[in-house]
């Protein structure tokens, strides 16, 4: 079994008087996480898996005093699945106020259900965290450095969804399956989508447009809808955990891009499975985008992980200079240019340079890719 950062930062919050929030998309681990937590406490823990329709019954519209009763003398209470549970957050809260010296840690795989259900009732009494499909830092830790970067090529291809990783031969079948509406099932469930098939026609044009400025008007145009409804299901397929944007960064030039956006996958397979195109990396005419999309989102684990928050972007010209990535923490700069072609020469642009005297600078390749995305060296 692989080893998850996420359990260590969780194992050292738990019993810190804050309830634990783990959300993610579907099929990142979440179960198997709470597993794991219960299996390493020597805490009395009660584990309830929501998608059970007699737990979803004992947890909707409770008292205290039902709620006391189901606890019992429980000390590390799991609730899997929470977003199941119509006003789960009221629930927990309850727990939280009326019941002393549990430790409340409940996964969900709908941001917008759960965490609209839980952020009001919660304000102040939580930690909440993200899980999402293994890190490159965790298989290393796993599988070893050398076999993980000997596996590189397939990684940018097939991604690492714990199915994936752990079904060697299988990508292909599982990607299609899970691409095929089951990540973003919850969207249906709990969203009163009009047209569903307007999310596939979007993810796939997304797809096509990662690591590029995504427009939202030619967005509109390419599916026949209006601009509001193409936010709308971006802003769902973001608090669904399937992508994340990046603004572009402008603080002191005039020629900055200040409106545009870059939209991402948090998982290479799942972005690869919507185009159909799973060719290796060697005939492939989209590797620099891919190498990109992995970092940026491999980089978004290891913060996550290690609990260090940033601010991130994207830095353009409208004379098209342009940096892939900008992170901002403890008040400073920091840039990266990502290169797959390790010989290509690049340089940062000046105009950068001398208006962010400050920033640190540096181009990541497939040589010195480690030293980004894994916490040891970052």
């Amino acid at each position: 079994m692989v080893n998850r950062k996420l359990l260590d930062l969780i194992q050292k919050k738990l019993f810190l008087g804050k309830a634990i929030i783990i959300l993610g998309p579907r099929q990142s681990g979440k179960t198997t996480l709470l597993k794991k937590l219960q299996s390493q406490s020597s805490k009395k823990t009660l584990l309830l898996n929501c998608d059970e329709p007699d737990i979803r019954k004992q947890l909707t519209e409770v008292t205290s005093s039902q709620l006391k009763k189901l606890i019992g003398d429980t000390e590390l209470l799991l609730i899997d699945e929470a977003q199941r549970i119509p006003n789960i957050g009221l629930t927990l809260k309850l727990i939280y106020d009326q019941i002393e010296n549990v430790q409340i840690v409940a996964t969900g795989s709908s941001a917008f259900e759960l965490a609209n259900r839980i952020n009001e009732p919660l304000t102040g009494r939580k930690f909440e965290y993200l899980l999402l499909p293994f890190s490159t830092d965790e298989l290393i830790a796993h599988h070893g450095l050398l076999e993980e970067t000997r596996l590189l090529n397939h990684r940018l291809v097939f991604g690492l969804y714990p199915d994936v990783v752990n079904n060697p031969g299988q990508e292909t079948d599982i990607l299609k399956n899970l691409s095929s509406s089951y990540l973003y099932k919850d969207i249906f469930t709990f969203q009163e989508i009009r047209r569903p098939e307007l999310i596939e026609k979007l993810l796939e044009a997304l797809a096509l447009q990662i690591a590029s400025e995504v427009s939202f008007e030619e967005l509109a145009q390419l599916l026949k809808v209006d601009h509001t409804t193409v936010i709308r299901y971006i802003n769902l397929l973001e608090q669904a955990f399937i992508i994340f944007r990046l603004g572009a960064f402008s603080r002191n030039l005039r020629n900055e891009l200040k409106k545009s956006r870059k939209i991402y996958f948090y998982d290479n397979g799942i972005r690869n499975a919507l185009i159909a195109n799973f060719n290796p990396i060697e005939i492939r005419d989209d590797v620099g985008k891919l190498w990109e999309n992995f970092l940026i989102s491999e980089r978004i684990k290891i913060e996550q992980y290690s609990d260090r928050w940033v601010n991130r972007y994207f830095w353009r010209t409208h004379q098209q200079q342009e940096i892939d990535y900008i992170e901002e923490h403890g008040g400073k700069l920091y840039a990266y240019e990502f290169k797959w072609n390790t010989h290509k020469k690049y340089r940062f642009p000046k105009s950068f340079l001398n208006a962010y005297p400050q920033s640190e600078v540096k181009v990541i390749t497939p040589e010195n890719y480690l030293e980004f995305i894994t916490l040891d060296q970052t």
